[in-house]
């Protein structure tokens, strides 16, 4: 007898679907403290200069929001039991957010909580997590810092900004509903070496050492940059990985070759005066121009970057609402016009001046 296929699920694929077509990118802002416990430094400053598109099916991507939506329980447990809980910034109303000296480093705090019976005067930062079993099986097991290291230095980062001296680990296993709870102290040598690594990561001009040169190595095959790292593959082109950009001050970035600071939407769209980090180009660097890098690839050809196929052509327009140039390439279906005008002198894709704000600023539209 023939073995029939499983019936359509049409209802859960369209579930899926509608999750992945709410997904971003992926892309942070900031280098993430959640992940600054991992061990190879390359693909931090991977993550950190967005190489690799997040790409995670619906399935996962409602997975993820399990995990989130599970916090609130872990909230209302707290208090439940006369915990005080504050989960969320009073002087904002939104999530606990840190950040270092730099604005590039940090991330956002489940809670901080104080009147845990084992500690009732001690304010904690607060770290809710879920677990499978065989996860929560070693958690118990080992504690919290060998099992989960990723998660004891997001909590060490976190009491070093914070200036709190305790963290209250919290976690479920989502197979059994048990939970497993975990007083953590703040080492500040480990603190300190975690915020210079983060610091090593955010100042870095090119690639950091990778954990291991073989492409089997169990950390790589599992890494989401393993295509870029190990393989060679191409990068999107967008301000994170030209090289005429740099990350600043207050957590912002700004462009050397137009000499003006990059929103986020500036980083993702990127300009035609894009150039690779050289390093993420797999070849080697032959010559190099104001405006392109020329670089032999491994096939032996040759390939020169910052030079267009074609040049667009050039309309006048208001005044660039960015520099106040008012000259436009038009490359229709891009960006925010309908048209898909471009600045020719600084790449703005956003508005123009409309005719009273040019004038408001002196500048003729």
């Amino acid at each position: 007898m023939a073995v029939l296929s499983p019936p359509p699920a049409p209802t859960v694929a369209a579930i899926y679907s509608a999750y992945e077509a709410a997904a971003d990118a992926g892309w942070r802002t900031h280098l993430g403290a959640s992940l600054i416990g991992g061990e190879c430094e390359r693909a931090l400053w991977y993550s950190f200069r967005w190489a690799t598109r997040a790409r995670h099916t619906g399935r996962l991507l409602r997975l993820f929001e399990t995990g989130n939506l599970a916090e609130a329980r872990f909230v209302a447990d707290l208090r439940r039991i006369g915990v005080t809980v504050l989960d969320l910034d009073p002087a904002t109303g939104r999530q606990w957010t840190l950040r270092d000296a730099s604005g590039h480093f940090g991330g956002s705090m489940d809670a901080v909580a104080i009147g845990f019976p084992e500690a009732p005067k001690a304010w904690h930062v607060c770290e809710f997590k879920t677990h499978g079993a065989k996860s929560f099986a070693r958690l118990k097991a080992e504690g919290v810092a060998a099992s989960k290291p990723t998660h004891w230095a997001q909590m060490q980062a976190y009491m070093q900004l914070a200036g709190i001296e305790r963290a209250f680990y919290l976690a479920v296993c989502k197979d059994t509903d048990e939970l497993y709870q975990e007083r953590v102290r703040h080492d500040p040598e480990a603190a300190l070496r975690i915020l210079a690594k983060a610091g090593r990561v955010i100042g870095a001009v090119r690639p950091l050492a990778r954990i291991s040169e073989d492409p089997a190595w169990w950390q790589c095959r599992l890494c989401e940059h393993a295509a870029v790292c190990h393989q060679g593959a191409a990068v999107e082109r967008h301000c994170r990985s030209c090289l005429h950009a740099s990350p600043v001050q207050a957590g912002a970035w700004r462009c050397a070759r137009h000499g003006v600071p990059l929103s986020r939407r500036d980083q993702e769209a990127g300009c035609t005066a894009h150039l690779y980090i050289p390093d993420l180009v797999r070849g080697e660097q032959l010559d190099a121009g104001e405006d392109w890098v020329s670089y032999r690839l491994p096939d032996g050809s040759e390939w020169r970057d910052g030079v267009p196929a074609a040049a667009p052509p050039v309309v006048p327009h208001g005044p660039c609402s960015r520099c106040g140039a008012d000259g436009y390439h038009v490359r229709p279906g891009t960006g925010p016009h309908p048209f898909g005008l471009t600045c020719t002198s600084c790449g703005h894709r956003g508005r123009w001046l409309g005719r009273a704000e040019a004038a408001a600023r002196g500048i003729a539209a």
